[in-house]
């Protein structure tokens, strides 16, 4: 398979105008690049227009909808010759057995896309979960995002899976973002444009697509775009400086794709309530023409309320086809669309020009992700492939360096050799974290802490729901309570197993040691009893602003004390 790097160059010589290159072969010759192109231009000149139409969608692929379900996607592979799937839920081995026969029977070589952001768990309850952005936006060094996200190409190849739409690049300013959230590296954009950089790269150097999102930036707002259409109200200063910002800055690094968002932003659109997915003036006007993007263009899921809930099934596909878009993704109406579009054609309200620089963008892509050659994958031992020791000793170093120590007044860590109380708090799950903490550790329940001597040293866990990145993080009065009763007569240190948005409005200023994990999950667990006792090194910074006192950039490092010992 070839092995990409990624160019904002286009390939003047040999590439028609109208197919805009945004990614070469590493080290490709000139040959190389001669036959890439005289490959794109024999298949779409063999390709009947209903068949070139049909490249421009993606529909969705669930296993657990049903047989009758598969066979309606089946039929639209064989009968609409669409250009790709994206996987969703649920069973590893049945995607990888469907994607085996639809390849077999497409003329033209699928492209397979998932959301992986955080690693193919997000689809496949199977596989290992990887940390949210939020978690890797607090980790320093960045090779590390690009390691797991190389781990996470590797995860996809084994799946048959070419495209990941991912990373995040919405700027997080909203700490009540109720789609977001989580799924951002913070609210600062030079840590955003780092991190998604590196996030890419492990991506597009192991020949998996990545395409950042959600153009022209989802970072602020307050509605769920699943459920209806958000407003970004922002002037034309600040969406340069934060929302922009990122695309502007990873365009010219040959990041392969781009999504556009279902959003309004009246600062760039003029038309009241157009979503920014089929907004000419966002698309071709802005991402296209004055910001010069040459890669894929794709929209976001087109059955989300923002969309689905105003526009008729194909009239959304025709209208984002329309607007500039060269995908549309998750389809709802692949032969009504094909028809409108092939209507706009006739009428010389698209021209055909259009067709073809999308078409060929598409078949360009599909040729450098060596898809001309497709080796069908083994759904044997899929499972265990996607979830082993390799993943988790990936998951626990990362969770490891995450880790953020704002503040450690008293210098209570590392806990290692003292006798310690621990108090969790909260919904979730905390019993592998106490039991990693292991020796000289005493378990106390909220309604028990009268019972601590005074003067002890007491760890008080926020254990928050780790089932959803979106879910917002709010302490219970209750642990409130807790928390400030504790911090009369105790030496508090306070570990905040979730998002550091759960701070904000927590008095802290007379608990002397706060941890933030990030995560409440076996992996986050372990690697911050492990920090605690000193074992590995803490040296995270906060990634979003929390409140006055706390600001993105916060943290203290703090040394190991012990050699890990492997577990």
């Amino acid at each position: 398979m070839r092995k990409l790097v990624y160019t904002s160059l286009f390939i003047v010589a040999l590439i028609s105008p109208k197919v805009n290159a945004q990614y070469q072969p590493k080290n490709a010759s000139k040959e190389d690049l001669k036959k890439a192109q005289q490959w794109v231009d024999k298949t779409y000149k063999n390709l009947s227009q209903d068949e070139k139409l049909g490249q421009l969608f993606i529909v969705a692929l669930y296993t657990n909808k049903g047989e009758d379900y598969i066979s309606q996607i089946r039929n639209i592979v064989t009968n609409d010759k669409i250009g790709g799937l994206i996987l969703m839920q649920d069973d590893a081995a049945r995607e990888i057995n469907l994607v085996n026969e639809f390849q077999q029977k497409s003329k033209i070589p699928l492209m397979i896309g998932m959301d992986a952001e955080w690693g193919l768990f997000q689809r496949i309850a199977t596989a290992h979960k990887f940390p949210w952005a939020m978690t890797l936006g607090a980790i320093q060094d960045k090779n590390l995002v690009y390691q797991m996200s190389a781990k996470i190409a590797e995860d996809c190849h084994r799946m048959g899976i070419n495209w990941d739409f991912a990373p995040v690049v919405d700027v997080n300013t909203n700490p009540n973002n109720p789609i977001i959230g989580n799924r951002s590296f913070g609210s600062e954009v030079d840590n955003v444009i780092s991190s998604a950089l590196s996030y890419s790269n492990g991506l597009q150097d192991n020949n998996i697509l990545a395409a950042i999102k959600h153009f022209p930036g989802h970072g602020d707002t307050s509605t769920d775009s699943h459920l209806d259409l958000p407003v970004v109200p922002h002037n034309m200063d600040r969406l340069n400086t934060i929302e922009l910002a990122p695309f502007k800055a990873l365009m010219n690094k040959g990041i392969g794709g781009v999504m556009v968002a279902h959003l309004y932003v009246p600062s760039l659109e003029s038309g009241k309530g157009i979503p920014a997915s089929v907004s000419k003036n966002i698309i071709t006007g802005l991402l296209k023409d004055k910001l010069g993007y040459k890669g894929l263009i794709i929209t976001d899921a087109l059955n989300m309320g923002a969309v689905a809930n105003k526009y008729k099934p194909g009239e959304l596909d025709a209208m984002a086809f329309k607007a500039g878009n060269d995908i549309m993704l998750f389809s709802q109406g692949v032969s009504e669309g094909k028809k409108l579009i092939q209507k706009a054609i006739d009428n010389k309200e698209i021209p055909q020009s259009r067709v073809e620089e999308s078409v060929k963008k598409i078949l360009l892509t599909k040729y450098f992700l060596g898809l001309t050659q497709y080796t069908p994958k083994n759904p044997e031992n899929i499972n265990a492939d996607l979830n082993n020791d390799s993943h988790k000793a990936l998951v626990q170093n990362l969770y490891s360096n995450a880790l953020t120590l704002l503040k450690d007044d008293k210098k209570l860590l590392p806990i290692s050799g003292k006798q310690i109380y621990y108090v969790p708090l909260e919904e979730a799950p905390y019993q592998t974290f106490a039991n990693r903490l292991v020796t000289n550790v005493t378990l106390k329940k909220a309604n028990e802490i009268n019972t601590i001597p005074a003067g002890s040293t007491v760890i008080v866990g926020f254990h928050k729901d780790n089932s959803t990145a979106y879910k917002p993080y709010k302490i219970s009065p209750e642990s409130k309570k807790v928390l400030a009763d504790l911090t009369k007569n105790q030496n508090v240190i306070l570990n905040v197993f979730g998002s550091a948005y759960a701070l904000k409005d927590i008095d802290i200023s007379k608990v002397s040691t706060v941890l933030v994990s990030y995560e409440n999950n076996d992996d986050s667990m372990n690697a911050t009893a492990d920090a605690l006792n000193g074992k590995t090194k803490i040296w995270g910074r906060l990634p979003v602003l929390v409140n006055d006192q706390l600001k993105p950039g916060i943290g203290m490092d703090l040394n190991a004390t012990t050699s890990a010992t492997p577990q």
